[in-house]
């Protein structure tokens, strides 16, 4: 059997590692646009900070490697035509046109950057970081520049604005939306966040676009806000999200939703020896139930595994999504799970909420820090979504939510849950648990 994956990131990658564990007797080839496999783009910020030395500590296999596997990648190719009829794609490589036979076909075909529409974003110094190669112009760029805009305040954008800050360039981060994270924060967890970059030298611009970029000598220099508000920019980052790339599914005749590639949790699509993972893929929505996507690459991840046990015929099923995240951006650590309070309401959920302000270590202990936890529950106290923010100790507590809300936990009753302690690395009673009793007293008046 020939297992043909289109697309060489998280989902792709890890689909073709993980059947070869399962079946070593599978042929598995790998077709992707990109010369270089098996890298993190979530770490490229971090390489452009120097908090990591060189973009080559965070390419973690090389197609020698994978060949070691019996697994055949094949850079730089793009494939351009599928056939699910003769169960056929047509690629170029090496500017040659070539078709190749498949019996399974895997669409891991990821998302675009998303580029708003604003006069300008041709101009050289507009960049928006996807690949290695984005995040190595962009370190090459930035040698001759003293300012910097990044638009788009979502993780991405917030971790780069910090990483050029860094770099010693004055920088400006901006968001349409009136606050920062909005997909997996509320206003006031949100503030917290913009308050602390504020303090470390970034400008913040919040509710309003930008709608042109000026240059000079076809180089990028100021960036105008819908007020008609100038800012010096001798570069910009575009960081307003991706769009699931769809067009080969859809040659191929796969349903497709609001957002992606319908798939059922199994990875299947609607056609035939089709599977697709990763941000071109609708998730199911274990709060809402409905679909939603989640570009997330621990999401690309858990599903390459579930299709890969598929491939091989075992059964395996992939669970409904909670958005879990959690990342660091200088001394601060934020991570959210669930619903927010604001999407709750968007959504006629009628949201309860506790929020308190703890420590994460014994207040006598050295060095203990502020942990702000906000939890949200539904009209029944079920908890739908937590956000947290301190200095350290938070992912650990966001996965504790994340499995909370999977078994659909009540306050009332993690309120009452066993937490180990000792006083370097948390309070005698747990921040979670300070925060779920001040959500379950709502409930008690």
């Amino acid at each position: 059997m020939r297992v043909v994956i289109v697309g060489g990131g998280a989902g792709g990658i890890s689909t073709a590692s993980n059947l070869r564990k399962l079946d070593e007797k599978v042929e598995i080839v790998v077709l992707t646009r990109d010369n270089q496999v098996s890298y993190s783009p979530c770490a490229i910020p971090y390489v452009l900070s120097d908090r990591i030395h060189s973009f080559d500590d965070i390419v973690m296999r090389t197609v020698d490697d994978y060949k070691a596997k019996n697994i055949d990648v094949m850079l730089e190719t793009e494939v351009t035509a599928v056939d699910s009829s003769k169960k056929q794609i047509t690629y170029v490589q090496d500017g040659a046109e070539k078709t190749m036979k498949y019996d399974k076909l895997v669409l891991a075909t990821g998302g675009s950057p998303f580029v708003p529409p604003m006069k300008g974003v041709n101009l050289d110094g507009v960049f928006k970081i996807r690949t290695l190669d984005d995040g190595k112009r962009v370190k090459e760029w930035s040698e001759d520049c003293k300012s910097a805009v990044v638009t788009g305040a979502g993780l991405i954008g917030i971790e780069i604005a910090y990483a050029f800050k860094k770099m010693g360039l004055k920088v400006t981060l901006c968001e349409m939306l009136p606050q920062i994270v909005p997909r997996s924060l509320d206003p006031d967890m949100a503030k917290i966040i913009t308050d602390y970059l504020m303090e470390e030298g970034i400008d913040i611009v919040l509710g309003q676009p930008i709608t042109e970029l000026k240059g000079e000598d076809g180089r990028v220099k100021t960036a105008v806000f819908d007020d008609g508000t100038e800012v010096d920019a001798d570069m910009v980052i575009l960081a307003t999200g991706v769009r699931a790339e769809l067009d080969l599914a859809k040659m191929a005749g796969c349903d497709c939703g609001r957002w992606a590639v319908l798939v059922n949790d199994r990875m299947a699509t609607s056609v035939p020896d089709v599977y697709a993972v990763g941000d071109c893929v609708e998730c199911y929505s274990a709060i809402l139930r409905s679909n939603t996507v989640s570009q997330l690459g621990t999401t690309a991840v858990r599903q390459a595994k579930t299709l890969a046990q598929t491939l091989a015929g075992r059964r395996s099923r992939f669970n409904p999504v909670l958005n879990s995240m959690v990342t660091k951006v200088g001394k601060l650590e934020f991570g959210a799970v669930g619903l927010t309070r604001s999407f709750a309401q968007q959504n006629s959920i009628k949201a309860v909420v506790g929020k308190v302000e703890a420590l994460t270590r014994a207040r006598y202990y050295p060095n203990a820090k502020p942990m702000n936890v906000k939890v949200i529950c539904d009209a029944d106290g079920t908890i739908i979504g937590c956000q947290i923010i301190a200095e350290e100790r938070v992912a650990e507590r966001i996965d504790t939510m994340t499995l909370a809300i999977t078994e659909e936990l009540t306050c009332f009753e993690l309120s009452n849950m066993e937490f180990a302690y000792a006083p370097p690395v948390s309070m005698v009673t747990d921040p979670l648990v300070i925060a779920v009793e001040e959500v379950s007293k709502k409930f008690n008046n």
